[in-house]
């Protein structure tokens, strides 16, 4: 039986690659976000513990206004440092929506070769169909041929038979 041979399979196994390569590229950008949003979450929670600390244990009786103040730098400081999270969040969100763009290209790429690779298997396969039915109307019409032969001689045969007394 023949074997079915796609003369761009190299070129659907490269393209595999370059979709994978994109896929780790984009895993790559999003592990990045996902550790700024960790790291953004771990300030608010800073902030919100230490707020919750003088509030809890800070404004009762004499109050420090030396600790008030310091907590109030230190609030504004982390509020700062928040912020340059969140403008790298916002360039770190282009590279993962350009990773997906390229990645969702490599993706097209590749599914216009596998696309075009089924086409030709079909093409493939409809011609050995094709052949395959030739055979079987050859053979049959030899067998039909071999048929007709042996009923024609074995008619001639009873014919003799039947002339001689």
């Amino acid at each position: 039986m023949a074997k079915f041979v796609f003369k761009l399979e190299a070129v659907l196994r490269q393209r595999g690659h370059v979709e994978k390569e994109k896929q780790r590229a984009l895993a790559t950008i999003q592990a990045q976000m996902t550790q700024l949003q960790s790291e953004l979450r771990t300030l608010n929670e800073t902030v919100q513990a230490s707020t919750d600390d003088l509030r809890d244990n800070r404004l009762t009786g004499k109050l420090d206004l030396h600790f008030l103040a310091a907590h109030r730098r230190f609030t504004l400081a982390t509020q700062r440092k928040a912020m340059q999270l969140v403008q790298r969040m916002a360039l770190v969100q282009r590279a993962v929506d350009e990773a997906q763009q390229a990645l969702i290209e490599a993706v097209k790429q590749r599914k216009a070769v596998e696309k075009l690779r089924e086409k030709h298997h079909e093409r493939w396969k409809a011609e050995i169909d094709r052949k395959e039915a030739a055979q079987l109307d050859e053979v049959s019409m030899q067998m039909s041929h071999d048929n007709a032969a042996r009923a024609l001689a074995d008619d001639a045969a009873r014919d003799a038979k039947a002339v001689t007394p």
